[in-house]
C-alpha cells in the first residue's frame, strides 16, 4: 500500500487546516503551518484567490480527512460503504469507524504524540486489547474494551513523555485513560458531538455518492 512520504507539513498548508501530524511541534511556533498558512508551490499564496468548484470543495474534504487519519483511498471508500449500509446518518457511521481504528484510540488516549506514531507503534504489538496482542492499526475497538501498553515497552521515555503532555492535547469523554497503568478503556462510542475536529463529514459523503 503506498504511503505519503514527503513533508507533512505541506499536507496542512494544502488542506488548510492544521491536521497535527507531527505532534507536539504543531504546538509550536516551528509549526509551518502558522508561518505559512498558504499552500505551498510558487504559487501558493495565488491559489488562495482561486474560487473552488463544488467538486473540488468536496474533494479537499475528503483528502483531509484521509490525511488526517493517515489511510489510503481504498480505506476510505471502503469506510464509506459501511457507513452507507449502517443505520443512522452516514456521516456520523463514517466519523464513528475512523475514531474507533486502534492507530487512533492509542493516539486520543495519549500513548502517542501523532496518529503516524501510533500506527508504527501498534504495527510493532506495543499494545494489547483486552489482553490479546493486536498489531493492526485498522483494527476497530468496541466499548468496554481495555487498550493496554505492553509491559516491555512501559520504560520507553518516548511513551512516558507523551502522557506527561496529554494534557494539553486533552482525552475525549469516551475515553477513560489509567495512566498510572499504562492502561485506557473505551467508555462508549463517540457521539458527533464529541468529535470536535473541523471536518464536514456530509461532503464526503456527497462526493462519494455523485
Amino acid at each position: 500500500m503506498a504511503r505519503y512520504t514527503g513533508a507533512r507539513c505541506r499536507l496542512c498548508r494544502r488542506e488548510g487546516v492544521k491536521l497535527f501530524l507531527k505532534g507536539e511541534r504543531c504546538y509550536t511556533d516551528k509549526c509551518a503551518f502558522e508561518r505559512r498558512s498558504y499552500p505551498p508551490g510558487q504559487h501558493g499564496p495565488q491559489q488562495l484567490r482561486v474560487k473552488q468548484s463544488d467538486y473540488g470543495i468536496r474533494l479537499r474534504e475528503k483528502q483531509k480527512v484521509k490525511r488526517m487519519y493517515g489511510i489510503s483511498e481504498k480505506q476510505m471508500r471502503k469506510y464509506y460503504e459501511i457507513a452507507t449500509n449502517t443505520p443512522g446518518q452516514s456521516g456520523h457511521n463514517l466519523l464513528q469507524l475512523l475514531e474507533r481504528r486502534l492507530d487512533n484510540v492509542v493516539y486520543r488516549l495519549g500513548f502517542a504524540s501523532s496518529r503516524a506514531q501510533a500506527r508504527q507503534m501498534v504495527n510493532h504489538g506495543c499494545f494489547t486489547v483486552n489482553g490479546k496482542k493486536v498489531n493492526l492499526p485498522s483494527y476497530l475497538i468496541k466499548p468496554g474494551d481495555i487498550i493496554e501498553l505492553r509491559e516491555k515497552y512501559r520504560n520507553n521515555t518516548q511513551i512516558q513523555e507523551n502522557l506527561e503532555t496529554v494534557i494539553r492535547r486533552g482525552i475525549p469523554s469516551w475515553l477513560e485513560l489509567e495512566a498510572e497503568n499504562f492502561r485506557g478503556r473505551v467508555k462508549s462510542l463517540p457521539t458527533r458531538e464529541e468529535i470536535t475536529m473541523p471536518i464536514k463529514e456530509s461532503y464526503i459523503i456527497e462526493f462519494y455518492s455523485r
